[in-house]
């Protein structure tokens, strides 16, 4: 009994396994080779592919020993000895696997990095559709045409091919170690090589209005920001520890401005953000009220402290204390309210924090010049 116990929860435990290896994939992306990816630019326009933190395992080269030509600059043709075995580039699931009246037997890898790998004129194909594959994984054997052996590999991204030599170093095989930005502009992305400063910038971006020299909504309709471009020092939550007791949006028949987020009395109310305070004392029913400016038109908003530290004026950076928690103005409990205003418009703080994790979200805001925020 005890047996035949064990072997069926170690039968389920492999299901499980299986499963979480395997995606499904709808009927188009498994007959045609250029299709869109869903999904890839709902969240922004753009994103970055960084190939410098790529350890040695998570990248291979098709065919290792093979002579790699570029053709018309959107596929390599790989040539290698008659058996040779074909290797998938990066980590990811099998899109397609078949044979094609044009290219003979066809592999397409979907990687989690968004772009898909295709490895054409495979004499065998040794994976399944929805497969789970790691970078160096063998998924076919060498094949060809018209008496030549060879494997016609090209990356797309988008259903559209991109040239290989963007990425790669066709004669060494070796993968470029760089970031590329890819960029949607309608049915067309963009794949261009970010300068290193541009990327270093990023990284160490901050909402400090001294660092933005310029507001980019001045010259354009619509400015993205990625979040995850502001580095630690330059972000907190702005009650550590809390949670929340009334969320953003309509509460008993009137709007709600911002979030209520409480520890215990007289905890520290830090700075989320670098800024400029603009506003510091009592306002009607905010009571201790704190007002900070950051860049890009953003402002975050602190209310019902007990006490106030910081004066209009005062240069304040993320994680500084500003203030306690309290229950001045209107409020029944010591509490913090917490809003993140655009434009002067409040707009939901969930946009930017996580409240469970206390964690900066990891997206893209795309702020509009007519003061929305996606």
């Amino acid at each position: 009994m005890k047996k035949t116990l064990l072997s069926l929860l170690l039968l389920i435990w492999l299901t499980v396994v299986a499963v979480a290896q395997t995606r499904t994939f709808t009927p188009i992306e498994q007959s045609s080779i250029s299709v869109p990816t869903p999904g890839l630019f709902d969240r922004s326009s753009a994103f970055d592919i960084n190939f410098k933190i790529l350890a040695a395992k998570e990248y291979s080269f098709p065919l290792p020993v093979g002579k790699a030509k570029l053709v018309d600059d959107e596929a390599l043709e790989i040539t290698s000895a008659k058996g040779d075995i074909v290797l998938a580039m990066f980590d990811g699931y099998v899109r397609m696997s078949r044979r094609t009246p044009q290219y003979g037997n066809v592999v397409i890898i979907r990687h989690d990095n968004g772009l898909e790998t295709v490895y054409a004129f495979n004499a065998q194909n040794h994976v399944r559709v929805g497969q789970r594959v790691q970078a160096g994984q063998k998924i076919a054997t060498i094949g060809g045409s018209e008496g030549r052996t060879y494997c016609l590999f090209s990356i797309m991204i988008n259903g559209g091919r991109i040239n290989p030599a963007t990425i790669l170093e066709v004669n060494s095989h070796r993968l470029r170690k760089q970031t590329i930005e890819c960029r949607k502009n309608g049915s067309y992305v963009r794949v261009s090589v970010k300068d290193e400063d541009e990327v270093k910038k990023k990284k160490n971006n901050s909402l400090d209005p001294d660092d933005v020299k310029e507001d980019p909504l001045t010259k354009n309709a619509t400015f993205e920001l990625d979040l995850q471009g502001i580095s630690k020092e330059h972000w907190s939550y702005p009650l550590a520890g809390a949670h929340v007791i009334s969320p953003f949006g309509g509460r008993g028949g009137r709007g709600h401005a911002g979030v209520d987020i409480k520890t215990k009395p007289n905890d520290q109310v830090v700075a989320a953000f670098d800024g400029i305070v603009i506003q510091s004392g009592p306002y009607f029913g905010y009571g201790n009220y704190i007002v900070i400016r950051h860049a890009y038109g953003f402002s975050t908003c602190y209310s019902h402290q007990s006490r106030n530290f910081v004066k209009a004026g005062d240069k304040v950076k993320a994680g500084q204390v500003i203030g306690l928690t309290g229950s001045t103005g209107r409020a029944t409990t010591p509490h913090l309210h917490f809003e993140v205003r655009f434009k002067g418009r409040p707009i939901n703080p969930n946009l930017l924090f996580d409240h469970t994790s206390h964690q900066l979200k990891a997206k893209v805001l795309t702020l509009s010049r007519n003061g929305s925020v996606k």
